[in-house]
């Protein structure tokens, strides 16, 4: 089946929403997307049905036990967990890397060295920058190149040295939409004997995560990126998880991934990332090639139709910046290198800034966002920390070439009366 844009667009309650007579463009996915009605369904269910703590005899318990299970299971296929027990949840993809930073680096000496990257979201810079800070450890640096917005992994292999004890490292680039070779960095980082921490928070609503491919150690993402509600999901490979001393509760056992679970999770929020996953597979079955039934398959179908859809879309925009006096795309711009980049497109001007841009645009109803969206070390290396950082646009599946053309009308009207 073609994909239907007015079929897909019918799931998201929000998208019908208007301000002062205008239809929002909501182009701020990579800050957060939309969420289907069958997450916000599947939620209200938790709360009405299933409210509960785990471990009782009646049947709410029984319920509420059942429902944390399946979501547990639902999220391991959609990292492609090799074992059971591997994945857990939590608040935000900060909050879970700031402790397992604390967790990871608790047996790390002064001396010893961790390696970050030009390229991340400070959610995966600043729990081991604290770290590092705490135990004494030395930090160094891999860049990218402001020619192809890519790492050269050579420049990787050039860092290691026989302290390295572990790699923080950005699966997709939250301004340049750049996808990064994780595969790669894991064998370098399995040669030297480190653990590969990987950020896949923009990754995840545009590319199937494989984390058994991937070779990698460690794999967070947020739900809320990937059309469900505020929760984020982190994959530890079995035998790093069980090395680790988990700071728990003396009632809580060390089976995993309870060990690693504080507290009572949250059962409406594992009922939404469930759903948003059986979201994403319910685009596999509608317009994927050919049928699958088991979940994996179903994804991976769901993730080829996105890409596909979306690589559209950004073609568009960026061919449509480019023509635009003075703009600069801080990314892959060859429709030949695609595969290599998610729709994310951050952009500046010459001559107006990047939050006057935004404040325009949200006026007519389209949202954008301006600044540094958190990846202070982009901004800092490209010398626009402290000018304001960047125009970034994140059409996903559910938004339209009109809406993109939209966006572009207004920003040449802005460029030319600027």
């Amino acid at each position: 089946m073609s994909y239907d844009i007015d079929a897909v667009r019918a799931n998201f309650p929000a998208l019908s929403r208007k301000i002062d007579g205008k239809s929002i463009a909501f182009l701020d996915n990579p800050a957060g997307t939309q969420v289907p009605r069958a997450v916000v369904e599947r939620m209200t269910d938790a709360m009405f049905n299933k409210n509960a703590n785990l471990g009782g005899s009646f049947s709410t318990s029984l319920a509420a036990e059942q429902l944390v299970a399946d979501a547990h299971r639902a999220a391991e296929l959609f990292l492609g967990a090799p074992n059971a027990g591997e994945v857990f949840l939590g608040q935000s993809m900060t909050t879970l890397t700031f402790a397992m930073s604390r967790t990871i680096c608790a047996d790390f000496a002064p001396g010893d060295e961790i390696i970050l990257t030009r390229m991340d979201h400070d959610a995966n810079v600043a729990p081991w920058l604290m770290a590092a800070e705490d135990r004494g450890l030395t930090v160094h640096w891999l860049d990218f190149s402001e020619d192809s917005f890519e790492f050269d992994l050579g420049d990787l292999r050039a860092l290691i040295t026989e302290r390295t004890r572990l790699i923080a490292f950005n699966y997709a680039s939250n301004v340049t939409g750049t996808i990064n070779d994780v595969a790669g960095a894991a064998r370098i980082a399995r040669e030297c004997g480190a653990q590969l921490y990987v950020d896949a928070v923009q990754f995840a609503p545009h590319g199937l995560v494989d984390v058994a491919a991937l070779g990698c150690d460690y794999l967070v993402c947020s739900a809320y990126k990937f059309f469900g509600p505020h929760y984020a999901v982190l994959w530890g490979r079995r035998e790093r998880l069980q090395a680790l001393r988990a700071y728990k509760v003396r009632a809580v056992g060390d089976a995993l991934p309870g060990r690693f679970t504080t507290g009572t999770t949250n059962r409406e929020e594992l009922a939404g990332v469930h759903a948003a996953i059986d979201y994403l597979a319910q685009l596999g079955d509608d317009y994927g090639t050919p049928a699958a039934t088991d979940l994996r398959s179903r994804l991976a179908a769901g993730y080829r139709a996105m890409k596909d859809y979306e690589d559209g879309l950004t073609r568009r925009l960026i061919d449509g910046l480019q023509s635009l006096k003075g703009v600069r795309v801080l990314g892959i711009t060859d429709p030949a290198n695609f595969s290599r980049r998610v729709s994310t497109v951050s952009f500046t001007t010459q001559n107006i800034a990047a939050a006057e841009i935004a404040s325009a645009l949200a006026r007519e109803g389209i949202q954008v966002w301006d600044g540094h969206n958190y990846a202070l070390e982009i901004y800092r290396k490209l010398g626009l920390l402290d000018t304001g950082g960047g125009v970034r646009i994140g059409p996903v599946h559910y938004n339209t070439i009109a809406e993109v053309d939209r966006t572009l009308e207004r920003l040449d009207q802005l460029i030319r009366t600027s």
